[in-house]
């Protein structure tokens, strides 16, 4: 278990149709003994869709983790001075959240607990999904590829006959990608 005891901080943002598979993930590294950290985006904590009812997610997510929910910027910005995670996670990171990474715009809970994550030398997974991830958004990701410190879990095209520029994580990399970034590895292949 190359989890176990490490402190996991586990960034949720507005991609909400991969909240129940993302959650799935949260609970199996859980499992792994690892601390997780719960962060979410402002949209993430606070907007009802046909996916569900933001409180019942973070009621879910809460009950999980044991821990209170991260979800503003005052809140995130102790992260790295307080060297409370050894790894981060953005499960789904949203082609917005991932644009502001790319340009260094950190005006989010979840922009600043990476930025306040990252300050540290240490590695933040990203598990991109985004209608617009092979369009416009694709520049921002190759950015992130190159960058020190970001690994990414594999990704595919979700639907490339009605959605040919979406993208999506496969969940059941996550754990496998978290090791890997511990090493400061990429796990390959990325693109599915």
């Amino acid at each position: 278990m190359k989890l176990e005891g490490k402190k996991v901080g586990f960034v949720i943002t507005g991609s909400f149709c991969t909240f129940e598979k993302t959650i799935e993930q949260l609970k199996n590294i859980v499992k792994e003994k690892a601390e997780v950290i719960p962060i979410m985006s402002h949209n993430a904590y606070n907007m009802e869709t046909k996916f569900g009812k933001a409180k019942d997610f973070i009621e879910k997510i809460e009950q999980i983790t044991g821990k209170e929910i991260i979800h503003t910027i005052q809140q995130a910005e102790p992260i790295g001075p307080k060297n409370m995670t050894d790894i981060m996670i953005i499960a789904p990171a949203t082609g917005n959240t991932m644009a502001k990474l790319a340009n260094d715009i950190i005006d989010t809970s979840a922009t600043m607990a990476a930025k306040s994550h990252l300050r540290n030398n240490l590695p933040l997974v990203i598990a991109p999904s985004t209608n617009n991830g092979l369009g416009a958004n694709a520049v921002n990701i190759a950015k992130l590829l190159n960058r020190k410190n970001y690994y990414f879990v594999p990704f595919k095209q979700d639907n490339p006959i009605t959605k040919p520029r979406s993208i999506v994580f496969d969940p059941t990399y996550v754990i496998k990608t978290l090791e890997y970034a511990l090493e400061k590895e990429q796990i390959q292949p990325i693109l599915l």
